[in-house]
C-alpha cells in the first residue's frame, strides 16, 4: 500500500514525463506518442517504476531507445520538479502490453462469426 506521499509523487512525476515525452522527449520517441499508464514509488522516493505504452511505433526498439537515454529524462524531470523534491528518483521504464493487448482481443472478438439473434428465434419456432 502507498503512502499518500509516495502516491503524491508519482502524481507529479507521471505528469511531468508525460510532458516531457510530448516536448523536450520529441527527437527521442519521433512520431510515436507514449503515454506514461502509471508511477510506483519506492518507499524512501528514491525509485520510480514507470510503466510506458507507445502508440504508432515498435514497441520494443522505441522502448530499448527510451532506456539508454534514461539518464537524460531524469535531467529533464530534475530541471522540472528539482525545486519541489528533495531527491530525483532513478527512474526504471517498464513496457505496459495491455493497449496492444486490447487491441488484440478487438481483432480476435471483430473476427468471431456470430449469428444473429433473428435466425435463432426461427428456428425455435419450427420445433
Amino acid at each position: 500500500m502507498e503512502t499518500k506521499r509516495q502516491q503524491k509523487y508519482s502524481k507529479l512525476i507521471q505528469k511531468e514525463l508525460g510532458e516531457i515525452f510530448q516536448r523536450e522527449g520529441k527527437p527521442l520517441v519521433g512520431k510515436a506518442m507514449v503515454t506514461v499508464v502509471r508511477v510506483l514509488m519506492s518507499p524512501d522516493l528514491g525509485v520510480a517504476k514507470v510503466n510506458l505504452s507507445f502508440l504508432l511505433a515498435d514497441n520494443q526498439a522505441l522502448f530499448e531507445r527510451i532506456n539508454e537515454n534514461k539518464g537524460q529524462l531524469r535531467k529533464f524531470l530534475g530541471n522540472r520538479i528539482g525545486k519541489s523534491v528533495r531527491v530525483i528518483p532513478e527512474l526504471v521504464f517498464y513496457l505496459d502490453e495491455s493497449a496492444a493487448y486490447a487491441q488484440h482481443m478487438d481483432e480476435v472478438i471483430s473476427k468471431l462469426e456470430i449469428p444473429d439473434p433473428s435466425d435463432e428465434t426461427e428456428d425455435e419456432e419450427e420445433n
